[in-house]
């Protein structure tokens, strides 16, 4: 560790090793500032609190950065943490490192470990900050790498969140920009934390089988070296075991134990040139047995982050199989630094690696299409599942590649080709044979996109996708063509709340209640309360508290109607089955009380000039039970299982089923009617809507018989 006592040299020398022009004056004064402000702090395990920031600058320095990200290392916590301002930190070392540090303090404050909403928005704002600069991430990479290397001086719970969400964001991100062995590290520290016993394990293992084969590492390196000098290539070999936490991912990813574990051990070839690579590739191939299936050119087709090298898997030493990459020196500097080699220096001059990737560039392309789904949840899937892939290439028939994430279908790679042909999708080609949506596609595979007019996106294809965009578009077209009738629904659910306080459903009071519930419009509200995702009352609630009924008082199913006299009694009408939410009317009958209906029901032209006989009736506000009983017609592909899961669906709403009858039977459907046992309208709505989703349901829709009639209608039984 640096000792801040003895001042900056260290650190300066550490930056003009690589940096001979930086301006050594500027990061001793950042140091001096840095330390004046941070007196007489100090961290949990009792040393001054600016041995942090000096270490974080080291940890920088060795990726041989530019002074104003080793400055604003030195000063990453001074606007948080002490008296420090913006200002003045502007006014000392410039705006560029100012922004740098403003940047770096925003993030400190966001709490990604949430397991609420806030982690999504809080995770879209960090992808933000990274797209603005990303030297401020590469601050925060080296802060929480120092942070976890001194983790053990926290309290457990503290130390428990931390690993868990360097494991679920830090690491991964690190290793999306390319820096694998930061990632790496980050990965082994969290480990350590969250599951040392498994680590240990891991350890235990290794080392007994370092005694079982010895010093077998180094006769490999020996082995590689002597084949390169057969063929006279320059080349530097390096090997190394692999870290306890990857060794772990993959026992647990492919469920093998250690014994049977192959590549745990991994070898690195750096020549000259690129024909270099391939002509080692030969030698090795030459010399050693290839592993099918184990070879990977990502020099001809590299990663999104810049990494090139040729990979292969071969059966070394006593069958033992090793792992060899093969890369140039510039490509070497890419693959141990990633996007952050483009800020690399070298003797006081910016390097320029020809593999390095634009910042710009890079989050232009990670962040491609994410940023156009305004729902922060869906944007952290989405994120999350482009950081955590790996990679495969796959042809269109012109021959264009399609890179894609391990895992991808071929609904992913319709999308990737353009969003509309994603949604007009109806099946696909995979080397020349029709496979279904979901088989998931190989490095080298041709796909062909088979498209129809007409053609929508299905709620199962968000199942079927992998990838954030493919999933992002699916939902923003299944949105758009659900919006209208959501809105249309929201609205009579919305009015009927409202009437039932006496209230009216205004325009205004609509934006009124969107801004409280957090919404951008009155539209997105209804569309809202219309797919069950919000109740009605909840809207009521928001713009009138004082009046909105208590949903958690159950109402007594005979006292459900409001408008009877003290002795009349009621049923509801079988005809049109209406339940609370929505508007009814009452029809007297004589020694019968009093029918209810739906004001829309068509029966209700036989009492059109019998005026007397009609009752002004509303619904009790509040929560009903689950007695009111509608008939729902739905027509389902004949195929084993289904009914079985639309009943369960049902069930999973808590809606009981109290009948249910064929209408029709054909050899591929079959059209029933289900009696559903329900509370109000919006419990109806969220079981139709649930049935409505599932893959085999052609068609869902209440059911109404004008020939049910209660007590008849025979107009002789009047009073």
């Amino acid at each position: 560790m640096l000792d801040e006592l003895t001042g900056p040299e260290t650190l300066i020398e550490l930056v003009r090793d690589y940096n001979p022009t930086a301006d050594a004056d500027l990061i001793a004064k950042a140091y001096a500032f840095g330390r004046d402000m941070h007196h007489g702090q100090f961290r949990r395990s009792g040393e001054p609190y600016f041995t942090h920031p000096v270490e974080v600058a080291t940890i920088l320095a060795a990726q041989r950065l530019d002074d104003a990200t080793i400055i604003t290392a030195l000063l990453h916590d001074t606007i948080e943490d002490t008296r420090a301002s913006y200002a003045q930190v502007a006014e000392q070392f410039g705006n560029e490192v100012a922004e740098l540090v403003d940047g770096v303090t925003k993030l400190t404050k966001l709490q990604l470990s949430s397991t609420e909403t806030k982690q999504a928005e809080n995770f879209r704002k960090l992808f933000m900050a990274t797209s603005r600069d990303i030297r401020v991430v590469l601050v925060k990479l080296a802060d929480r790498l120092h942070n976890m290397r001194t983790i053990r001086s926290m309290d457990p719970e503290k130390q428990q969140q931390k690993a868990r969400e360097t494991m679920d964001i830090f690491a991964p991100l690190a290793g999306r920009m390319g820096m694998q062995s930061m990632r790496e590290e980050l990965e082994d520290l969290a480990f350590v934390v969250l599951n040392a016993e498994g680590r240990n394990s891991v350890i235990r293992r290794f080392i007994t089988l370092q005694k079982e084969t010895g010093d077998v590492m180094n006769k490999i390196i020996a082995d590689i070296k002597l084949e390169m000098k057969k063929v006279n290539i320059e080349a530097e070999v390096h090997g190394r075991a692999k870290k306890p936490y990857s060794i772990w991912r993959k026992m647990q990813s492919k469920q093998l134990s250690f014994s049977r574990l192959s590549d745990i051990y991994g070898f690195r070839v750096i020549v000259k040139d690129e024909a270099a690579c391939y002509q080692a590739l030969g030698s090795i191939h030459q010399r050693w047995k290839a592993v099918p299936g184990r070879f990977k050119d990502y020099i001809s087709q590299p990663k999104q982050n810049g990494y090139r090298s040729l990979h292969t898997t071969v059966s070394g030493r006593n069958g033992r199989k090793v792992e060899v990459q093969i890369r140039t020196r510039e490509m070497h500097e890419v693959a141990e630094s990633g996007v952050a080699a483009t800020w690399s220096y070298r003797d006081g001059e910016r390097v320029e690696n020809p593999f390095a990737v634009d910042p710009a560039r890079w989050m232009e392309r990670i962040s491609d299409h994410l940023s156009e789904d305004s729902d922060d949840e869906n944007f952290l899937e989405a994120v999350k599942l482009e950081m955590y892939s790996d990679q495969v290439f796959c042809f269109t028939p012109k021959g264009d590649v399609i890179r894609l994430p391990r895992g991808a279908t071929p609904l992913d790679f319709a999308y990737a080709v353009h969003t509309r042909i994603g949604n007009q999708t109806v099946s696909a080609k995979v080397d020349g044979i029709r496979v279904p949506l979901w088989t998931r596609l190989k490095n080298g595979q041709s796909v062909d996109v088979i498209t129809a007019e007409g053609q929508k996106p299905q709620v199962t294809w968000i199942d079927i996708a992998a990838t954030g965009r493919a999933k992002s578009a699916i939902r923003r077209s299944l949105r758009e063509e659900d919006h209208a009738r959501f809105v249309k629904l929201g609205q009579e659910l919305t009015r009927t709340s409202f009437e039932g306080v006496g209230k009216a459903a205004t325009q205004k009071v609509l934006r009124i209640a969107a801004k409280a519930l957090g919404m951008k419009s009155a539209d997105e509200l209804l569309a809202r309360v219309g797919s069950s995702e919000i109740a009605s009352r909840e809207v009521v609630q928001a713009v009138y508290p004082d009046l909105a009924p208590q949903s958690h008082i159950e109402i007594d199913p005979k006292r459900a109607v409001i408008g009877l006299d003290a002795d009349q009694s009621f049923e509801r009408a079988p005809c049109c089955q209406p339940v609370p939410g929505e508007r009814i009317v009452g029809i007297t009958y004589r020694g019968k009380g009093v029918v209810v209906h739906s004001i829309d029901c068509p029966n209700m032209e036989l009492y059109e000039e019998e005026s007397d006989r009609w009752v002004d009736l509303r619904w009790q506000d509040g929560r009903h039970g689950i007695s009111n009983t509608v008939s729902v017609e739905v027509t389902i592909s004949n195929d084993a299982g289904v009914l079985g899961r639309i009943c369960t669906l049902i069930g999973e709403q808590d809606a009981n089923i109290s009948d249910l009858s064929f209408l029709d039977k054909k050899p591929d459907f079959y059209r029933l009617v289900i009696d559903i046992d329900l509370r109000d309208v919006e419990h109806m709505h969220a079981v139709l809507t649930a049935v409505a989703a599932d893959p085999n349901v052609a068609e869902v829709a209440r059911y109404r018989n004008p020939e049910r009639l209660t007590f008849g209608a025979d107009k002789a039984q009047a009073s």
